[in-house]
């Protein structure tokens, strides 16, 4: 299945997809493309060392227009054959033009319990609400925030002393674990969707 990451910073997700590509563990995943709404993402160098493809698409003439934007982004996505997305800190919020053409075949990665905590700041809002258990979720992506079905969870632990940037990293070290294996389940067909609930087959 010809996948696409979409990245929109360091792109520390996307290495984990690669690497895990290059150990032979997604054998149903051809990361055939990765693209970003930022010229100077760092993530798109990581990628063209790699040897994977990369696309910018500016998204500042669409600012008022989101819907444009990511009719632009279908249309790469079109030329390129892609048939699967993963959103790999992409801080742009999807649209129904995307998700209608890729529907249960776009995943995101969050660093919070879903439905607990969405948006931005996750780990910010679970610090100040006072939780003893934080953790991520990967989910596929619906036109809401952060609210679409629920593929893989993992809790964490919150220590006494965590500060946003201490329960941050310490969540991005699993982060980079539960995506690869979510992507490979999806790629592999073994994800069934029936409503709100994700099966695992």
């Amino acid at each position: 299945m010809r996948v696409a990451i979409f990245v929109s910073g360091r792109g520390s997700n996307m290495e984990a997809i690669l690497n895990e590509k290059k150990k032979g563990n997604l054998p149903n995943a051809e990361i055939a493309l990765v693209l970003s709404d930022k010229a100077d993402a760092p993530a798109l160098e990581k990628a063209n060392a790699a040897g994977v493809k990369t696309v910018f698409v500016d998204s500042k003439p669409y600012r008022k227009n989101r819907e444009g934007y990511d009719a632009e982004v279908l249309k790469v996505l079109r030329e390129h054959n892609i048939e699967f997305i993963v959103l790999a800190g992409f801080m742009r919020i999807i649209t129904p033009v995307l998700i209608e053409a890729f529907s249960h075949r776009i995943i995101n990665i969050h660093p919070a319990l879903l439905p607990a905590f969405p948006g931005l700041h996750a780990q910010k809002q679970a610090l100040d609400y006072g939780v003893k258990v934080s953790g991520y979720t990967v989910h596929f992506v619906d036109a809401g925030m952060d609210t679409g079905p629920i593929i893989l969870q993992t809790a964490i632990p919150v220590n006494p002393d965590d500060t946003e940037d201490t329960l941050s990293a310490r969540i991005l070290e699993f982060e980079h674990r539960l995506l690869p294996r979510a992507l490979d389940l999806a790629t592999s067909r073994r994800l069934r969707v029936d409503g709100r609930k994700v099966y695992l087959l």
